[in-house]
This record gives structure tokens, C-alpha cells and sequence, in this order.
């Protein structure tokens, strides 16, 4: 267990698993957002000498709060972070990669299951509608086994979603990335342009980089199957969401699930919320119990490391 020799504020952004948070509060004096609001983060931030996030960060955070030199993201995703502005301020920067990778990779097969059965369709028309008319809408959805399924990033949580799909389901497997000599067995290695064209559901798990941003945008969503659904686990901003909801109202793609969006938060009013073919959850893919456990401990050990002067186990580079 790390020690500090002078007990430290960490700021949890979110709720951490209490394994994680016990942990942590052994050596050091916890603040527990009751928000993730940008206002929230700022005003509490003031105090902490760390912050643990699974929320956006504001992109002034650390002028709000100069005393900050520590932040782990409870996630892979680096984008939460204005990583330019903590380089400039010799902030330190952690993430967890893979530590929920299993948990995004069964979300990924709800998510094609749901979609091929209709599923939200079917219980909202049982619910507000008659047995029967819930009933016939079973006739026209799917087996996902004759299905081809293409994921865009084939980190940890493609290569268990490949091998969930490959050898649970039998699908046919597409895998696109810039090492295609790197797919693991259960993948196919695919260019973009092909994955798109011949993949019935097209899975990004890559991360945000300036290659990766709005890949998706109107011309390449025309490039798949009308028939074709999209999931988002990956990052919002990799999907261009006004090309996306153009493509869901002219019924270019059969429909999609996502659970990032390009400005992290859908605020009230927003045009996905009105859209029928389209499934939407609050960035939670990852957050079952047994991940959080795991990734809870894992937060507070890297963020007591930190704080206490040592390197991260997964240093994040300003440049990722």
C-alpha cells in the first residue's frame, strides 16, 4: 500500500467502486462530486491535489484549479482531458486501458442483439400497444449468426468482441486498424471501405486521434448497407452526429446504438432524442460491477502513485 507523507485531496468526478474509494480514502482526503457538471468540477477541483474522472473535464480546469498534478481517467478515454494544457502545467496524466474492455465487448453483443429483435419496438408497443400488434413485429427482425460484423479498432475490446462473435455466434468477422497484420485469429483484416460495404454491423472501439476524427461523416456512412446498423463505443467525435442524424432520418442505415457522443453530454432537446432508429445510453458501456471494481482499485493505487511521486503504470503523452 503507498503512503503519503502529506495526506492529499483526490476529486472523484463520478462514483468510484467503493473498493476503489477505500483505498484511496486510506491515504488521502476525498471529495465526492455530486455532479459532473462542468461548474461542479471547476468549483471542487480548487481544492484537490488529484482528480479521477469518467466525465469531460473543462477545457480550463487546470487555471481553475493550479493546485491539481495528478488526473486517471477510470477509462481509456484521453479525450476527457485537455492534454495540452496539463503538459503546460506539469500536470500528470493516468488512464486504465482494458480494465473494462470485457464489459464494452458484452455491451457491443446487447447492442446487436437489441438491434436485430427490435427489441425497444417490441416493449414499448407490448407496453402501449396490444399483444398482437407487439407480436407481428417480430416477423421482420434477425439471426445474428449469417451476419457480418466489422469493428473499427481492434484494441481489447474488439479482439473479445471477435471472439465473442467468431466463435459464440459464427458471424463472419471484419477488422479494420492501421496494423492489419496485428487483428487477432477470429478477424479478417479489411480496408475501411470494404468494412463498410459488407459488414451488417459496424463496431467502433477506436480511439480519438486527428485520423480517426468524423471518419464517419455523410460520405462514408452512404457506404454501407441500408440495411446495416452502427454502434458507437469508441469516441463521439470519431462519428460526425449531423451526418449521422441526416443518415437516420433518410433511413440510409437501418438504424444505430451509441453510448458516446460528439459533445459528450446530450443535453434535453437534442436530435437524437427524437429519432426512432436509434438506441441511446449515457456512456455507460463499461460501468458493470465487476469492472468498476477492478478499475476503482486500479484508479486510487495509479492515483496514489502519483501523487506520491512516482511514474504511472500508463503515463499518458500529451501528443496520444
Amino acid at each position: 500500500m503507498i503512503t503519503l507523507s502529506v495526506k492529499k485531496t483526490v476529486l472523484l468526478t463520478d462514483p468510484i467502486a467503493p473498493e476503489g474509494e477505500a483505498a484511496l480514502a486510506r491515504a488521502a482526503r476525498v471529495i465526492r462530486a455530486p455532479d459532473s457538471s462542468a461548474d461542479t468540477i471547476r468549483r471542487l477541483a480548487r481544492e484537490a491535489d488529484g482528480v479521477i474522472t469518467r466525465s469531460k473535464l473543462p477545457d480550463d480546469l487546470f487555471e481553475a484549479a493550479p493546485n491539481v498534478r495528478a488526473v486517471v481517467v477510470h477509462g481509456t478515454g484521453t479525450d476527457l482531458v485537455p492534454l495540452a494544457a496539463a503538459a503546460g502545467r506539469g500536470v500528470v496524466i493516468a488512464n486504465l486501458p482494458g480494465g473494462n474492455a470485457q464489459s464494452v465487448a458484452e455491451y457491443c453483443v446487447m447492442a446487436m442483439l437489441m438491434l436485430a429483435r427490435n427489441i425497444v419496438a417490441v416493449v414499448e408497443t407490448l407496453k402501449a400497444g396490444t399483444w398482437d400488434s407487439a407480436r407481428a413485429l417480430g416477423a421482420g427482425t434477425h439471426e445474428i449468426a449469417a451476419m457480418t460484423l466489422g469493428i473499427v479498432g481492434v484494441g481489447e475490446i474488439g479482439k473479445r468482441l471477435a471472439r465473442i462473435c467468431r466463435q459464440g455466434f459464427g458471424m463472419r468477422v471484419l477488422g479494420h486498424q492501421r496494423r492489419l497484420d496485428r487483428l487477432p485469429a477470429e478477424a479478417e483484416p479489411a480496408t475501411f471501405d470494404m468494412l463498410l460495404k459488407d459488414s451488417d454491423f459496424v463496431v467502433v472501439t477506436c480511439p480519438l486521434t486527428p485520423q480517426t476524427r468524423h471518419m464517419f461523416n455523410r460520405d462514408t456512412l452512404a457506404s454501407m448497407k441500408p440495411t446495416a446498423w452502427l454502434i458507437n463505443v469508441g469516441r463521439g467525435a470519431v462519428v460526425q452526429e449531423e451526418a449521422l442524424v441526416t443518415a437516420l432520418r433518410a433511413k440510409r442505415i437501418a438504424g444505430a446504438m451509441l453510448d458516446v457522443y460528439e459533445h459528450y453530454r446530450l443535453e434535453p432537446g437534442h436530435e437524437l432524442l427524437g429519432l426512432p432508429n436509434v438506441i441511446l445510453t449515457p456512456h455507460f458501456a463499461g460501468m458493470t460491477r465487476e469492472s468498476r471494481a477492478r478499475m476503482g482499485v486500479a484508479a486510487a493505487e495509479e492515483m496514489l502513485r502519483m501523487l506520491a511521486g512516482e511514474a504511472p503504470r500508463n503515463l499518458v503523452h500529451a501528443d496520444r
